[in-house]
């Protein structure tokens, strides 16, 4: 059993209301253990991405605890983010930097992580330079150059093509297994959800509540093809059934 001490992440009965009176959460308690990958699915407007921000610390619940036992967490939101005027090397070295490191150690972390998400050779090229995809890798290796504890996704292939949010799931998950971060992944995507993750949370409408905690049972790494079985399809049918039910 996961409990506050083990948890990388846990929520226990948190509610958010901001001020203009919107209740976006309510009763919200959750679990992520080191080396979990959850995925939260659930309608617009349900809270997804204040949950993020509460576990991230940019937000304060209203109620309840948010308890993070995480050494360094990482956020890739919506939109790559990147600095326009920085190169990918240079967008990928801003947090060492900002912690210190040295040029040389910070250049050589860059690299490695460009090459991590396949982006050797693309050291150089300013943001408007590349593709959403790899403008999207770039803010990925940005944040696992800091070696997270805990990564939050808010959404991050939300704006891709279907062929490259394929491929960036494909990557994502290579880089979960070599990493073995704690994720929490936001997505409006059931299939996404549970090709990615061992574990698929589901909210209702607003305000938000988890209303379904559904495992998913296959081991990683997971082939491409498992999206085309029978078992893929029953799965991701439980969790629709489940988030048509609350929405």
């Amino acid at each position: 059993m996961t409990t506050t001490e083990t948890a990388t992440l846990a929520l226990d009965g948190v509610g958010k209301t901001f001020p203009t009176g919107t209740v976006a959460l309510t009763d919200v308690s959750m679990a992520l253990r080191p080396g979990d990958f959850t995925s939260v699915v659930g309608p617009s407007g349900c809270g997804k991405s204040t949950l993020l921000r509460l576990a991230s610390g940019l937000e304060q619940a209203t109620t309840g605890t948010v308890h993070v036992t995480a050494k360094s967490t990482s956020y890739v939101f919506q939109d790559p983010t990147l600095l326009e005027w920085r190169t990918a090397a240079r967008n990928v070295e801003l947090v060492p930097e900002l912690r210190g490191a040295s040029k040389a150690e910070r250049r050589a972390r860059a690299a490695e992580l460009l090459e991590l998400v396949g982006l050797t050779g693309f050291a150089d090229q300013h943001p408007r330079q590349l593709s959403g995809g790899m403008r999207m890798r770039v803010s990925i290796a940005r944040a696992l150059v800091a070696e997270p504890d805990l990564a939050l996704f808010d959404e991050p292939f939300g704006a891709l093509d279907e062929i490259t949010r394929l491929q960036m799931q494909t990557e994502l998950q290579r880089l979960f297994v070599l990493k073995r971060f704690a994720g929490l992944f936001i997505t409006h995507s059931v299939s996404e959800a549970v090709y990615l993750s061992n574990r698929v949370l589901v909210m209702s409408g607003r305000p938000g509540r988890i209303v379904a905690d559904i495992a998913v049972p296959w081991e990683y790494p997971r082939s491409p093809e498992l999206r085309y079985s029978a078992e893929f399809a029953t799965l991701t049918g439980r969790v629709s059934h489940a988030l048509g039910e609350h929405s």
